[in-house]
């Protein structure tokens, strides 16, 4: 299809008519070009290249370009015809350079006469060779900035003139050079390590040099400063600690001329906001997602678009924004991290095209309103690869660390696999393990309740004698009807505690002595020197930790926590072996005493088999029994009154468990059936003998509570076992379970446990 350009689109022309041609058109007589002279004003004055005449022999400088001489540090040269004072560029590079950038334009320089060398003197074909077109990368302070320029060097060297000096050795004729054939130098000239040992042989002592060198230079602080902020991103180390954060922020500093940086996260329906704070910290801050709708945050995020914001203090349309201008902040560069994720699969097997998901965002703050430009929208478009990138990964790493933070390492895999789905932007998965074998037991310390409230009442016993102490002086030194009724309720309170200890105790006798002695202390204090001396008393005693007696609670306290210790390290270190059998999931909690719990099945570890199931039961045996040997020996050293319990919860049938993550368990079992073994592992350890009425379990001694007659044979193979390695008595004793709440038809089986193995 054509297209028909009317006459009034070209207001310039007039209309054209059918006896037009090409000579009515009028003639237009270009202007004269400018002379060579006019030229090399222009590239003197306005190039932005360095540009440099060098003598090859001394390396001085006989020219310089106005970039040239900024660059360099030296005075401009107003007139490129004039003639220039020879500057030694050898003394100026060693000033301005580090040692390793010098060495790089050294070896540039070299390999530039070695070219020469080898293509004049040896006729060696090097069109194949690319030394000359290699820059030289090296950073010079910048003139204008705080930050430095990364400049390439090159080196154009056509019009030298090399010859070897005569009397001069040819440091190559080892190497016989001459009578290598084209395949051969190509091949040694390809190798770096043949050509840095041809480099290394040079010696430009032995030639005579004629000629000039041009040298070019380019400023590539742009193109360098995103290639070290896309290789800063790209590294496995988060963005978001705060080492990393600070190494990329300096670094958008240099390329934006910005002060901070802010960093915000997507997550669920919320936004984190991280900024850096000093050397060390990174702040977060939390804002609800639907707070930022109408943000610029949220435009540009929609829009997947770069967006400046050039006047912050006019526009600042949430809390976010408002914080951020109250600090100063005047135009930001927002760039928005979205990222194409693949579809969910159907269950016909298909997958879903790929769909957007936001990511994050990166700001650019400036302390000057409208500072960013096109320019640096340009610049930042080039980051967003790498720091979606950076960021996906610091989210993944961030979610990793909320799922395996204290998870067990047998099932750390399946938390993982969860965590990448959900930094992928998949939803949330259960976290299931069907079918596995529960394996229970505790070690409890037999009456601890009750040891405790001895220490309670010990303690309150010995706080209120001291507070009848101080009472009794205050009666003595003044007569008082008050001071004699509170003198009585504290001899009453005392009777009371002496008969009995009830569970609130601990809490309101310590509040009554607060409320009615020592809230008059300072009323006290004057009623002379014998009330002086108790109310000292009283203090001395209760300078607590707990401000109060509690002496006799920190014996008991110790006693525990040295029982607790002792089991707590003798399972351990039967768990490191346990889990040679087979890698399974085992929880420990310390009380009063401690109780494991093991999940152990195909779902954890698919090698799982039944011998390994039957292994692990009978190594869970016998690390009880060391249990309660360890627990006897204590008794007996210490001579403790602590009484240390144990048994052995038997289920052969199989449970699933599940991560419920709102709650503080890490598993939590699903079902029915599954309900009930857990009401069982509650209410167990203070079961009743149906006929005896007394506790099944007993100290020293290990209680086997079980359901079926398979169980029962099984576990008396083990029983034999343990007898016949000598860890346990041959009497068994055996009975019901008196039913419990919602459970009945359990028995029991308990064995002695010996104080030292048989040997």
């Amino acid at each position: 299809m054509g297209v028909t350009l009317l006459p009034h689109q070209f207001p310039d022309r007039q209309p054209s008519t059918a006896s037009s041609s090409f000579m009515d058109l009028p003639t237009v007589t270009p202007p004269a070009p400018p002379t060579s002279l006019d030229w090399l004003a222009t590239l003197h004055h306005t190039s932005q290249l360095l540009i440099a005449v060098i003598n090859p022999l001394n390396l001085t400088l006989h020219y310089a370009n106005y970039t040239g001489c900024r660059l360099l540090g030296l005075p401009p040269q107003p007139d490129p015809a004039a003639p220039m004072t020879v500057q030694p560029l050898r003394d100026i590079l060693q000033q301005r350079l580090t040692p390793g950038d010098y060495a790089e334009v050294l070896k540039l320089y070299r390999r530039h006469l070695l070219h020469y060398v080898l293509r004049s003197l040896y006729q060696v074909d090097l069109s194949y060779c690319r030394w000359l077109e290699t820059p030289a990368m090296v950073s010079l302070p910048s003139p204008d900035q705080a930050e430095p320029r990364y400049i390439e060097f090159w080196l154009r060297s056509e019009h030298l003139q090399i010859t070897r000096l005569e009397d001069t050795p040819d440091e190559f004729a080892d190497l016989h050079l001459t009578t290598l054939s084209p395949m051969e130098w190509e091949q040694t000239l390809t190798d770096p390590q043949q050509l840095q040992e041809i480099e290394d042989r040079f010696c430009l002592a032995h030639y005579q040099i004629t000629g000039q060198v041009l040298l070019e230079g380019l400023d590539v602080t742009v193109r360098e400063t995103i290639h070290r902020i896309t290789q800063l991103l790209i590294d496995r180390d988060s963005i978001l600690r705060p080492q990393k954060f600070r190494q990329v922020s300096q670094q958008l500093r240099s390329l934006f001329r910005t002060g901070n940086t802010i960093v915000l996260t997507l997550e669920q329906e919320q936004i984190r906001v991280f900024m850096g704070s000093g050397q060390q910290d990174l702040n977060a801050t939390t804002y609800p997602l639907e707070l930022l709708q109408d943000s610029h945050v949220m435009q540009a995020l929609q829009a997947n678009q770069v967006q400046v914001i050039q006047d912050l203090s006019r526009d600042s349309r949430t809390e976010l924004g408002q914080q951020l201008a109250q600090q100063g902040v005047r135009s930001l560069l927002l760039l928005p991290l979205v990222t194409q994720l693949p579809g969910l699969s159907h269950p016909t097997g298909t997958a879903s095209g790929r769909r957007p998901q936001m990511i994050g965002l990166v700001g650019l703050l400036s302390d000057r309103p409208n500072h960013f430009d096109g320019l640096d929208c340009c610049h930042a478009q080039q980051l967003i690869p790498a720091f979606t990138r950076a960021l996906t990964s610091a989210q993944r790493q961030l979610t990793h660390q909320r799922f395996i933070n204290n998870i067990h390492p047998a099932v750390e895999w399946r938390f993982l696999q969860e965590a990448e789905r959900r930094s992928l932007g998949f939803p949330a998965a259960p976290i299931v393990f069907n079918q596995v074998y529960p394996l229970y037991g505790i070690s409890d310390i037999r009456g601890s309740s009750e040891a405790r409230n001895q220490a309670i009442q010990a303690d309150l016993l010995a706080q209120f004698q001291l507070a009848v102490g101080v009472v009794q002086a205050v009666c003595e030194a003044q007569e008082s009807a008050l001071t004699h009724q509170l003198h009585l309720d504290l001899l009453e309170r005392m009777a009371n505690l002496r008969e009995k200890i009830t569970v609130d105790a601990e809490v309101t006798e310590l509040r009554y002595l607060r409320n009615h002695v020592e809230a008059y202390f300072d009323y006290f204090g004057q009623c002379g020197a014998g009330a002086i001396a108790e109310i000292a008393a009283y203090r001395a005693a209760c300078q607590q930790p707990q401000n109060c007696v509690y002496k006799a609670r920190a014996a008991y306290d110790q006693a525990i926590g040295q029982i607790n210790t002792l089991l707590r390290e003798t399972w351990e270190a039967w768990q490191q072996r346990m889990q040679q059998i087979t890698p399974h999931y085992c929880d420990i909690e310390t009380t009063d005493g401690i109780d494991h719990m093991i999940y152990a099945g195909q779902s954890i570890d698919p090698k799982f088999s039944k011998f390994q199931l039957r292994s692990l039961r009978y190594e869970q045996l016998r690390a009880v029994c060391d249990c309660a040997r360890v627990a006897l020996k204590f008794q007996a050293e210490t001579l403790s009154p602590m009484q240390v319990t144990h048994l052995v919860l038997v289920q052969d049938a199989t449970i699933d468990i599940f991560h419920d993550e709102t709650t503080e368990k890490l598993f939590d079992v699903r079902g029915s059936r599954d309900t009930r073994y857990e009401i069982v592992k509650k209410r167990i350890d203070k079961a009743i003998d149906e006929q005896t009425q007394t506790r099944i379990t007993q100290p020293g001694m290990v209680t086997l509570v079980y359901s079926t007659g398979e169980e029962l044979e099984e576990y008396q193979q083990y029983l034999h076992y343990l007898m016949r390695e000598g860890l346990i008595e041959t009497d068994c004793d055996r009975g019901t379970v008196e039913p419990l709440q919602g459970v009945t038809g359990l028995k029991f089986i308990r064995v002695r446990v010996r104080a030292q193995a048989a040997e």
